[in-house]
């Protein structure tokens, strides 16, 4: 995954085809979320997701789903319980890892 900045206009990423635009005075707008303006930040974070959003598709792919489907089924919670890893308990609480 690798985002470019080109010319500090432009933001590319040889991973997906969405790019991001500057409009000025520290304000971008991306491909797939026209009419917002964002920071360079939010800017960087919206093809990153892109780009994750392509690996998760590739992926999805391998088993017969779409990536929306993927992710869908992915954000449910495991009917199996949380699994034991050496002794300690071990799950994600609010994006991250936690013992």
């Amino acid at each position: 995954m690798a985002v470019q900045v080109v010319d500090r206009s432009l933001m590319t990423s040889d991973l997906t085809p969405h790019q991001a635009k500057s409009v000025g005075v520290g304000g971008w707008v991306v491909s797939f979320l026209p009419g917002r303006t964002l920071t360079t930040e939010q800017a960087t974070a919206a093809l990153q997701a892109a780009e994750a959003v392509a690996a998760v598709n590739a992926l999805a792919g391998q088993v017969g789903l779409t990536a929306m489907e993927t992710v869908g089924l992915a954000t449910q919670e495991s009917p199996w319980g949380e699994p034991e890893c050496g002794g300690l308990r071990r799950f994600w609480r609010r994006g991250r890892l936690e013992h």
